[in-house]
Order: structure tokens, then C-alpha cells, then sequence
């Protein structure tokens, strides 16, 4: 509470300086004694830790005009820093209440509000207020991205396509890949309902809205896998190449599974030496190595294992060359290796997958939205000797 005080007294310093200056414009001095009276009434109230006896006393003693204004937003904004979003509330209403507001005060005093609000949870009221703000050319562009947040927080994907446009319109940034990934946030919804055909949809205008949707082909090739399409869901993984190189460890899988599904490996295989050769990545040199320990044998694979390790280093190579190691040692060796392998399983184990270029934030799950720093598709596979 003694902070709390603390950070309260200049604000009341602030309120009864405002007073003094309006008494004196006004000489009147049987109004600067009652004023002084309620001012330290308010420090009483305070000291004594009774703060909502204090807001009613600041409310009452600050007449709102353009000296004070600030002096109720910087009380209400005090409070709603400290966790007592309720009192932040109630003064904001109360200023906006006044009459004798400008126009430029009004939407201060209502930016308030609208942060209150969304700081208790009430998204609907703060969604009211912002859509207000609109009309300020002052906040217009401030307002379109509170609104996003919050359609973002109520999954209210429509309605954030359209408020992305108006940002757009409004500020002159790009925002094709955030539209395409509300697309893409529809046709999740609608492919875990069973609406295949709502999700096509919203696929396409994804693809039509950003071409480069990596997401976007992903759920596409996802569709056609539901329903056995293994061409059409090649057709889209593959696309992925042209849309961003760095995703494509993410359908190495799918696409082993759908070229073999239509006995098809060879023209995989030299898929995988293509990406190998052009992008590198860890991912398709093991799936290589699997196919060649298949084809041929473990000493061929592991060779071609060393061989890669010397080009890219890299843990997840030298553990699956361990792995090989071990099944083709002898008793001579194997502990040895047995205490190498444990060590790389440890380095892997809570070794991070993705990582977000915008924040640094990282992960073993691909989020298409940090949950960090709420950016879109800037978490990607990390790359070098502990990733692709």
C-alpha cells in the first residue's frame, strides 16, 4: 500500500495545483480555502487507505477543462496500472460525462476507457469504443489495431479481414499475409467441423489474398489428404518451394507418404536431392538416408551420412548416425557409443524447433501467431547445426 500511496501523491499534487491555478484565475479566495479543504480531505482518504473515498473527492474537486483533464486521465491511468481496473473505470466515465470536453479530450478520455475495459476482459465495450475512435483521424489507425487484437482474442475472423482492410486503407500498409492468415484461421475452423467445402473456399481467397501463404498450401494439401487426393495434395506441398524454401521440412513427410501411396519413390527421391543440393536441411538428408539404408545398406547410408555431416554439421544428423553406429557395433565400442548417443538425445531433447525472427521466441510446435509478440508468420524452423 505504500507504494500504491507513493505513486498517488503526485497525482494529487498534481490535482490541487491544478486547483490553485484556476482559484487564482479566478481570485477567488472563499473557493481556494474549500478547495485546499476537500485536497487534503482526498490525503486523508488516501493515507488512510480508503481509495475510493479519495477518486470521489478528486472527481468532485477537479472541475474538467483543458488544465484538468489530464490530471483525471493520469488518475485513472494510475489505477488501472496498479491492477484497480475498476476505479480506472469509473473516473474514465466520469470525465467522459462532461460537457465541456473537446472533441481532441473526448476521444483521449474514450482511448482510456477502451483500454480499461479490454484490461477487465470486457472486449464487447472496448470493441464498442474503438470502433468509435474510428472516426478520430487523431486515433483511426490506433483504433483499427485494438480492433484487430480483439476480434484476434474472440476468433471474430470476418470482422478482423474487414477491419484489416480498413487499417489498410487507412495507413497504407500491406496487410495481405495477416488477411490470408484469417482465411486460414476460417478454414481450420470449418476442416475440424466437417465443412470441407466452406474451407476450400477460404483456402482459395487465402491463396488469392497472399500467394505466398505457406500456410495456406499447407491446409490445402491437408483437404486433399482427408479425402485421398494424393496428386492434388503433392501439387500443393510442392508449392510450398516457391512460397518459402525454409517450410519445406514441414511436408518432407506428407510427401513421402503420398508418392509412395501412388508408387511414386523414385521421382520423391530425386525431390529430396533436389531440395538437399539446393537449400540443404536436415530433414530430407535423413529421409535420404533411410531411403538409401533401404535400397542398399546401413554402411551406405552412414556414409552418406559422414559425408553431409562435413558439408552441415548438424545434431540431429550426428544422432541418427549414431543410431546406425550402434546397431552395427560391436561389444567393444557400443558403450562408447551408447554414452554418445545419450548425450545427443539429451542436447535434443529440450532443443527448441521454431523460433520467432520478430521476438526471438521459441518452441517445439509451429505457431502461425507468436504467442509472444502476436506477429503473424514470423516463427519459422530454425536452421543450422541444432535445426534443418
Amino acid at each position: 500500500m505504500i507504494d500504491f500511496l507513493w505513486l498517488l501523491l503526485p497525482v494529487a499534487a498534481a490535482s490541487g495545483w491544478f486547483a490553485a491555478q484556476r482559484s487564482s484565475r479566478l481570485k477567488s479566495t472563499s473557493s481556494t480555502f474549500n478547495l485546499s479543504s476537500d485536497y487534503f480531505k482526498g490525503l486523508n482518504y488516501l493515507l488512510n487507505e480508503q481509495p475510493d473515498k479519495a477518486i470521489d473527492i478528486f472527481v468532485k474537486l477537479i472541475d474538467v477543462d483543458s488544465d484538468t483533464v489530464e490530471t483525471h486521465l493520469a488518475l485513472g491511468a494510475l489505477f488501472r496500472r496498479r491492477g484497480e481496473v475498476d476505479r480506472a473505470i469509473r473516473i474514465h466515465q466520469n470525465l467522459i460525462a462532461r460537457t465541456t470536453l473537446s472533441a481532441q479530450q473526448r476521444a483521449l478520455a474514450v482511448v482510456e476507457l477502451a483500454q480499461d475495459y479490454r484490461r477487465s476482459g470486457l472486449l464487447d465495450r472496448a470493441e464498442t469504443l474503438f470502433i468509435e475512435l474510428t472516426q478520430s483521424l487523431d486515433y483511426q489507425i490506433y483504433a483499427y489495431r485494438q480492433l484487430l487484437d480483439v476480434y484476434q482474442q474472440e476468433h471474430e475472423w470476418e470482422k478482423a479481414i474487414q477491419t484489416a482492410s480498413e487499417l489498410s486503407k487507412a495507413s497504407g500498409e500491406n496487410v495481405k499475409s495477416l488477411i490470408a492468415h484469417y482465411y486460414c484461421e476460417i478454414a481450420e475452423t470449418a476442416r475440424h467441423q466437417g465443412l470441407r467445402d466452406q474451407a476450400i473456399q477460404a483456402i482459395q481467397k487465402a491463396l488469392v489474398t497472399d500467394n505466398h501463404s505457406v500456410r495456406a498450401s499447407l491446409l490445402e494439401g491437408k483437404l486433399a489428404l482427408d479425402t485421398g487426393d494424393k496428386k492434388a495434395a503433392i501439387k500443393a506441398f510442392r508449392r510450398i518451394e516457391r512460397q518459402d524454401a525454409t517450410y519445406l521440412s514441414e511436408v518432407i513427410a506428407p510427401l513421402k507418404q503420398c508418392y509412395q501411396d501412388i508408387n511414386r519413390e523414385g521421382e520423391f527421391k530425386k525431390f529430396l536431392q533436389y531440395v538437399l543440393e539446393r537449400y540443404g536441411g536436415i530433414t530430407p538428408m535423413l529421409v535420404l538416408a533411410n531411403m538409401l539404408q533401404d535400397e542398399t545398406s546401413e554402411q551406405q547410408a552412414a556414409d552418406f551420412i559422414v559425408k553431409q555431416l562435413h558439408k552441415r554439421p548438424s545434431i540431429r544428423g550426428l544422432d541418427h548416425l549414431l543410431d546406425l553406429a550402434l546397431s552395427r557395433s560391436g561389444n567393444i565400442t557400443y558403450e562408447h557409443l551408447l554414452l554418445l548417443k545419450d548425450i545427443t538425445k539429451q542436447l535434443l531433447k529440450n532443443k527448441p524447433v521454431y523460433k520467432c525472427h520478430h521476438c526471438g521466441f521459441t518452441g517445439k510446435t509451429l505457431h502461425w501467431q507468436c504467442p509472444s509478440c502476436k506477429q503473424w508468420n514470423t516463427i519459422k524452423p530454425i536452421q543450422g547445426i541444432e535445426g534443418e
